[in-house]
């Protein structure tokens, strides 16, 4: 049996990775803010016992996982009272699966080098199906030793899993994989609304242009979901948000001219400020509907 793992931070995309580890013959040591879901889980699953504070969970493994909204809680999970760093031991490996500003992740990176561990960053891509089908896009950013010595953890979740660079270089990709998905949400909206308003079925749309230069996942696997209006979360709004904030910031740092990227996020903006902030993030179409006075859904 392998040496059991912990996992921090068990929402929407870390509650079904944890189910997949469990599937893989893992056993867990989990900690998770609200209680509820850590009852549940250690109700069905044997195998996953809890920890009632981070620094508990890297006593007790050798690698943990990290999967948590935004920067400042990694930091708190990491740096706070009770948290990781006080309690990781010679040689334990972090593997933060959040998606936060690459250079959160090198101060992460370097604080764990200096207790004589180490750590990757490795965002994922897929959302929450891809979370509960074991199909993510891992991206991770560290040593190739490190890397190597994740594998094993990062195919028990993905079928796309990439070692992109050194520390941060996780995060950045994440960031380019970020400004791609909205920009592309964007351009569908465009498109369909334009399409549906001049008379057009949207369906017909969806299925000429994705059998040809048009083509993207996005309008295959959201497009039906999109003229329906039906908006049930895999990746909400408010995330999309927060990364489009790290990917704007990370643009100034490195003199990057983000200008459609900064168009995009005021659309994301526009959707949560109409109370669509906790909808999928394909629901940036309802700015597009508004601004042009038409509901493909007819509603």
């Amino acid at each position: 049996m392998a040496d059991p793992i912990g996992f921090i931070g068990l929402g929407i995309m870390g509650k079904p990775m944890a189910k997949n580890l469990v599937a893989a013959g893992y056993e867990l040591v989990i900690h998770n803010r609200s209680q509820a879901v850590v009852e549940e889980l250690v109700g069905e699953y044997p195998q996953m016992t809890v920890a009632h504070s981070p620094r508990e969970v890297a006593e007790r493994t050798s690698l943990t996982i990290t999967m948590l909204p935004d920067s400042p809680d990694v930091q708190t999970v990491i740096f706070g009272t009770d948290g990781l760093l006080e309690g990781t031991r010679h040689g334990s490996l972090l593997v933060d699966m959040s998606t936060i500003a690459p250079k959160t992740a090198i101060d992460v990176y370097e604080a764990l080098l200096a207790r004589g561990a180490s750590a990757l960053d490795a965002p994922v891509s897929g959302g929450e199906p891809g979370a509960i089908n074991a199909t993510l896009s891992i991206m991770a950013g560290g040593s190739a030793a490190d890397f190597e010595r994740a594998r094993p953890v990062f195919e028990a979740l993905g079928t796309t899993i990439v070692h992109v660079g050194g520390p941060g270089a996780g995060q950045t990709v994440k960031a380019c994989n970020q400004v791609a998905v909205a920009v592309i949400y964007a351009a569908v909206s465009e498109a369909l609304v334009l399409g549906a308003k001049a008379g057009v079925d949207p369906e017909k749309i969806i299925e000429v242009l994705n059998g040809g230069l048009a083509a993207s996942r996005i309008m295959e696997l959201r497009g039906p979901g999109m003229i329906a209006g039906r908006f049930q979360p895999g990746f909400r709004v408010n995330l999309h948000r927060k990364d489009l904030g790290i990917i704007m910031e990370t643009g100034k740092e490195y003199g990057v001219a983000l200008p459609v990227t900064a168009l995009v996020s005021q659309l994301f903006d526009a959707v949560a400020a109409n109370g669509g902030g906790d909808l999928d993030h394909s629901a940036l179409i309802t700015a597009i509907e508004q601004l042009s006075n038409y509901s493909i859904a007819g509603e």
